[in-house]
């Protein structure tokens, strides 16, 4: 179950947490993949634990803040790749930041990374699905796209918004054989939250949340993709698949 073999992935924001993981358990379910981060970003640890399992692994780097080189790096890749199966929109960005104190930057920062950026990339490996009449477009939302988290008001946006976007990308390309989903984690100690993790107060307020009161791990995260990049999720579509450990039932 869960084979890749023979398919070609795409994953944006994979150097590290969950991007990479995702980037690894897609490698070892036997996609080839194309692991990209913004430039300077160092690709090679993703490199490293993908390359095992044989399947060709390809680094570039991508910005997906900039729609111009998304138009220049995913045309790239697929003439010299031959399209992509699975597309996954991981790049995105937290900054957490009161109501009062929001300005247009920290709004502007989290749509156009979070938002704009995924929707292109989709936009962008959408004429070949459509061609082949196959497809599998994941993005990353959060469990913040279903709920409000105090002092993220716009992170909070971005998320939904992806959750909707989603929804109707995942009804507008179904006819083409492409689905559109996302996942939508828990906290998960990653770069963008374990400084604020790291304080007990708000630890103990995001555990207090989770049933089981225990974080999530990006490998949670990464199985979730992997199902949902799978045969076996083809009637799974224009959805959000939560792994919250049980944040939003209550």
């Amino acid at each position: 179950m869960f084979s890749l073999k023979g398919k070609r992935a795409l994953i944006t924001g994979a150097a590290t947490g969950i991007g990479q993981a995702i980037a690894h358990r897609l490698a070892q379910s036997g996609a080839q993949v194309a692991i990209t981060d913004r430039v300077g970003v160092s690709l090679e640890e993703t490199a490293a634990l993908c390359a095992p399992y044989g399947n060709g692994v390809v680094q570039e780097a991508l910005d997906v803040r900039q729609c111009a080189m998304i138009k220049e790096v995913v045309p790239k890749l697929e003439r010299e790749g031959g399209g992509f199966d699975i597309l996954v929109n991981n790049a995105g960005i937290n900054r957490p930041t009161k109501a009062l104190e929001v300005d247009e930057a920290n709004w502007e920062d989290h749509f156009t990374t979070n938002v704009r950026g995924g929707f292109f990339c989709a936009q962008a490996v959408a004429p070949f699905m459509i061609e082949q009449g196959y497809g599998r477009i994941i993005f990353i939302s959060s469990q913040s796209g279903l709920i409000g988290i105090p002092g993220q008001p716009v992170y909070c946006a971005a998320k939904g918004a992806i959750i909707n976007l989603v929804r109707t990308l995942g009804v507008e390309w179904a006819s083409y054989g492409i689905t559109v989903n996302s996942v939508a984690p828990t906290f998960i100690e990653t770069n963008l939250t374990r400084e604020r993790l790291k304080k007990p107060e708000f630890k103990e307020f995001v555990l207090s949340k989770i049933p089981s009161r225990k974080l999530s791990v990006p490998d949670d995260v990464a199985y979730a993709a992997l199902y949902l990049a799978s045969e076996e999720a083809a009637m799974v579509n224009a959805t959000t698949l939560s792994v919250d450990g049980g944040w939003t039932s209550w």
